[in-house]
């Protein structure tokens, strides 16, 4: 249960670290409202349903405990301010509905402590772009790991643990509006894919691949 908090300190460590050598560093801290598409599923569950292969239908329940939300370190550039290159921790979430888990002989089927990722990312901004340089458009995208807590009951048994479950790759575009020198606040959309290829407690497996949709808002602070 250490892992996650280790990672978030890891990045806050990274970006103290990383300041002397960059133009600018940026701290963000994200929620929203996070959500996911169908997806498949498929593997082995020994002594409970057996093998298996559908498609779930996943929910977000964006505000439930443990809420979504997300934290990133940003590193502006000496040589290019419009440059940057960061590291982001996401907390994304994702249930199976009720009518997925009574098909498939399931009590639960949840990635919600939660469907973690871990990505280096590459960013460009606009500074100066809209009213007097207080607006700043901005994207970007990264790749890293899929660090899940699967949570996962059957007759077969009960899996309830955080594992490395393959890679993970984002997109971002948002807009930042500054309060001043050090503070902002912004808005974006963000979207996730995770490969899922986990181990359960009974010696089954159970794969899927999940995308994420998030609307986030979220505040930052610059030195």
């Amino acid at each position: 249960m250490k892992v996650i908090p280790g990672i978030i300190g890891a990045v806050l460590l990274a970006a103290g670290l990383a300041a002397p050598a960059a133009a600018e560093t940026e701290l963000s801290f994200y929620t929203g409202i996070q959500g996911a598409p169908h997806s498949g599923v498929s593997g082995n569950d020994p002594g409970g349903v057996g093998a298996f292969d559908f498609t779930a239908g996943w929910e977000g329940r964006s505000f439930e405990m443990p809420p979504y939300y997300g934290v990133r370190a940003t590193w502006w550039t000496n040589f290019n301010p419009q440059l940057g290159f960061g590291l982001d921790f996401s907390h994304n979430k994702v249930y199976a509905d009720d009518a997925t888990l009574a098909a498939n002989g399931f009590d639960r089927l949840e990635f919600t402590d939660g469907l973690n990722t871990v990505t280096a990312n590459v960013w460009w901004r606009w500074p100066d772009a809209w009213m007097n340089g207080r607006v700043t458009p901005y994207i970007g995208a990264g790749a890293g790991l899929a660090i899940p807590h699967v949570d996962v009951a059957t007759s077969g048994g009960t899996t309830f643990e955080y594992q490395v479950t393959g890679g993970a790759v984002q997109a971002v575009a948002g807009v930042k509006y500054e309060l001043n020198e050090n503070w902002g606040i912004f808005g974006e959309y963000k979207g996730t894919y995770s490969q899922n290829s986990a181990d359960l407690s009974n010696g089954g497996t159970l794969d899927t691949n999940i995308v994420t949709n998030a609307i986030n808002v979220g505040v930052s602070f610059s030195f």
